[in-house]
């Protein structure tokens, strides 16, 4: 597959981690307003299991998800279930907008962290859109002020422990399926998650079962989109391939929730996306000299 066929399969992948990243925000924000997150986090889990099942008693049974590399799973799922864990705190505590805006500094850390664990290229422009996004962090909050939200430092730790997994996750696609990976996310992250939800455990009403129903789905598939797509591409083409999520999850906070956005989150938002565009520039090719 040449190098173009290869990015448009990951952009195609990637389309479908936004769309269902876009729904599990609107059902994650429904759901934390009556359920603990260790709750939701555990349902998602049990119902991702039940949903993938199928797809591997399909794909050959329970080999087509063996693995050889248990321990670097359950590195990455681990990191990723804390990371999961505060991003729903964060939808609970500040606007949808602002958590996916903070959120979208994860290619930001990525691009710097497959620098150093990948052997990734780090190009001029490459630090740029580091220098970019940070810019932007401050702007949107703003620790000069005193007046932090809590829900903002969550939501930054949560994009930090993201971009750890994906950087993990990218790792793995060099030995293991999307389904392999999908799996032990599921598997890990149960296990992980069992005691503090039989802890917290209340029922849920029917309507947050329906939510909480959503958030499986999304959940499940919108990983096997990431896992897909990042078999295509590397961590630092993949990852921004997303920003239309920042303007698409801001809109639909403010149609669903009324909520605004004041000036330097825009702002900041905007510099988050131009260091993520930056990202994606290819790097300069040098004509060979005319012998």
């Amino acid at each position: 597959m040449t190098a173009t066929a290869s990015k448009s399969m990951a952009a195609l992948w990637m389309a479908g981690w936004l769309a269902l990243m876009l729904v599990m925000a609107v059902a994650g924000r429904e759901t934390t307003s009556e359920l603990n997150v260790f709750q939701i986090m555990e349902v998602r889990s049990v119902i991702g299991l039940f949903l993938l099942l199928p797809i591997i008693y399909r794909a050959g049974g329970f080999k087509a998800v063996a693995t050889k590399r248990l321990p670097q799973h359950l590195a990455r799922n681990g990191v990723h279930y804390f990371a999961q864990l505060g991003w729903f705190y964060a939808l609970a505590l500040i606007g949808i907008g602002q958590v996916v805006a903070i959120e979208f500094t994860m290619p930001i850390w990525t691009a710097l962290l497959a620098a150093t664990f990948l052997s990734e290229r780090m190009t001029v422009w490459k630090i740029a859109a580091v220098v970019l996004g940070i810019v932007g962090v401050v702007m949107i909050v703003r620790p000069a002020t005193g007046e932090i939200n809590p829900g903002q430092l969550i939501a930054l730790g949560a994009a930090i422990g993201f971009s750890i997994s994906m950087i993990l996750a990218k790792s793995l696609t060099r030995t293991e399926s999307a389904l392999s990976i999908l799996f032990w996310m599921i598997v890990v992250q149960m296990v992980v998650g069992l005691l503090p939800t039989l802890y917290v455990w209340t029922w849920p009403s029917a309507s947050m079962w329906g939510w909480l129903f959503v958030i499986g789905v999304c959940g499940t598939f919108s990983h096997y989109c990431l896992a897909s797509a990042l078999r295509y591409a590397d961590a630092t083409i993949v990852v921004p391939m997303d920003f239309l999520r920042v303007p698409l999850t801001a809109t639909v906070g403010w149609l669903l929730y009324s909520e605004r956005l004041d000036t330097l989150t825009v702002l900041g938002a905007a510099l988050i996306l131009c260091g993520n565009l930056l990202n994606l520039r290819p790097p300069s090719v040098v004509p060979a000299r005319a012998r």
